[in-house]
C-alpha cells in the first residue's frame, strides 16, 4: 500500500544539477565534521557477511536479509543491514584504543521496508564506532556524544548555505533529551510515532533515549536488536522537519552492550540461541572492547538539510507506479 504523502504547493529549492552538486558537498563536509568530532578514521567495510559469524544486524528481528550462495567458497552470504556488529569486531582486530573510532560507508539493501516518504529499499549511511571506557558508559556520556554529532550537522548546513543561497532551511543546534518512558508519559493517548512528532514539533531537535525494553504499557517504544545496543544507554536523534511538517530520524545510536547486558537482553529477547555464535561468545567473554555507535542516514541528512520531501529526491532506488504518478503529480522529481 503506497505511503506517500506529499504537501500542496511544494517546491524543490534545488534543480536536479545543483541538488547533486549539493549531495555530494553534504557527504564531504559532514564526514570530515564528523570525524573531527569523534576522533574517527575512515575504513573500508563489507557490502555482505557471513551468516555463521552472528555479524548481520537482525534489526527488529522480523525483516529477512538478501542472501545467495557463494559457489567459488561453498558457502552462502548474506547483504548486510548494517554494521553495528561488524564495526565491534574490527575495532578489535585493528587495535583501535580508548578515545578512537572508525567511520564507513555502510550500503544495504532492506528488501521487507515498508516504502513512504522516509523509507527505501535502499539505505545508505555513516556507520561509526569508538571505543570507550566503563566509566564512559553513562547517560552524560551518550548526551554528550549526540550534541556533538548536532553540532557537526548544523555546522554542515551553515556551509551548504553559504554556496546555496536559495536553502531556507533552519535547525535547532540544542538537543532536547527524553527518554522513551517519559515520552509515553508525557502522551499516553498517542502511538510511538505520533509522541515522536509532538514533542519534536515543540522541541524542534530531540533526541529519545531508552529504546528496546518494554515501558510500562508494556509494549517498547520501538524494536532494537538485543545484541548490540545497551537498551538503557541508546537513543534515536530526531529533527523536526518543517516542509513534511514531521519528525525525521536521522541516527540510531547508543552505547553498546557489555557481557552483563548482553546476557540481560538476550534473555528478555527469547534469543539465547545467539550465545553460540562466535561474536557474541567472544562478547560474553569480555574480550571485545567496549564501544559506542550508531549509523547517520545519508539520504536522511540530505533531505533534511536540502528541504527534501521524499527520499527518492536525494537517492537512486526502486519505486512502485502509485508512487511515481504521485511524486510527478506533486512536481517532486524522483532520480
Amino acid at each position: 500500500m503506497n505511503k506517500t504523502l506529499l504537501p500542496g504547493g511544494y517546491t524543490p529549492c534545488l534543480g536536479l544539477y545543483d541538488t547533486q552538486k549539493a549531495i555530494g558537498l553534504i557527504k564531504q563536509i559532514f564526514e570530515v565534521k564528523l570525524c573531527a568530532a569523534l576522533h574517527l578514521k575512515r575504513v573500508t567495510a563489507p557490502l555482505f557477511v557471513d551468516p555463521a559469524t552472528g555479524l548481520n544486524d537482525d534489526l527488529n528481528g522480523v525483516e529477512r536479509p538478501v542472501s545467495f550462495d557463494v559457489p567459488a567458497t561453498g558457502s552462502s552470504a548474506q547483504v548486510v543491514h548494517s554494521l553495528a556488529k561488524w564495526k565491534r569486531l574490527a575495532l578489535h582486530q585493528y587495535g583501535f584504543r580508548v578515545g578512537n573510532g572508525l567511520v564507513t560507508d555502510m550500503n544495504a539493501i532492506r528488501r521487507d521496508e515498508e516504502m513512504d516518504n522516509l523509507h527505501s529499499i535502499y539505505v545508505d549511511q555513516w556507520d561509526w564506532e569508538k571505543v570507550i571506557t566503563a566509566q564512559d558508559r553513562t547517560p552524560e556520556f551518550l548526551m554528550h556524544t549526540v550534541q556533538n554529532i548536532v553540532y557537526a550537522i548544523s555546522s554542515t548546513l551553515d556551509e551548504l548555505k553559504w554556496q546555496f543561497a536559495d536553502l531556507n532551511t533552519s535547525l535547532c543546534r540544542e538537543v532536547t533529551f527524553v527518554t522513551s518512558q517519559e515520552l509515553e508519559d508525557l502522551y499516553p493517548g498517542l502511538s510511538p510515532k505520533e509522541r515522536e512528532n509532538a514533542f519534536a514539533k515543540e522541541h524542534r531537535t530531540i533526541f529519545i533515549m531508552q529504546i528496546g525494553g518494554k515501558l510500562k504499557s508494556g509494549k517498547p517504544h520501538d524494536g532494537r536488536a538485543p545484541d548490540y545496543d545497551d537498551w538503557t544507554l541508546n537513543g534515536d536523534l530526531l529533527f523536526w522537519h518543517e516542509p513534511l511538517e514531521q519528525a525525521i530520524e536521522i541516527s540510531s545510536m547508543g552505547i553498546r552492550v557489555d557481557p552483563a547486558a548482553l546476557d540481560r537482553q538476550l534473555a528478555e529477547a527469547g534469543c539465547d540461541d545467539r550465545r553460540t555464535l562466535p561474536f557474541h561468545k567472544m562478547l560474553l567473554a569480555g574480550e571485545l572492547p567496549l564501544t559506542i555507535g550508531g549509523g547517520i542516514g545519508q539520504s536522511r541528512l540530505c533531505m533534511l538539510l536540502l528541504g527534501k520531501v521524499h527520499v527518492g529526491e536525494v537517492q537512486v532506488s526502486l519505486w512502485d507506479d502509485e508512487t511515481r504518478a504521485a511524486c510527478r503529480a506533486a512536481g517532486v522529481p524522483l532520480l
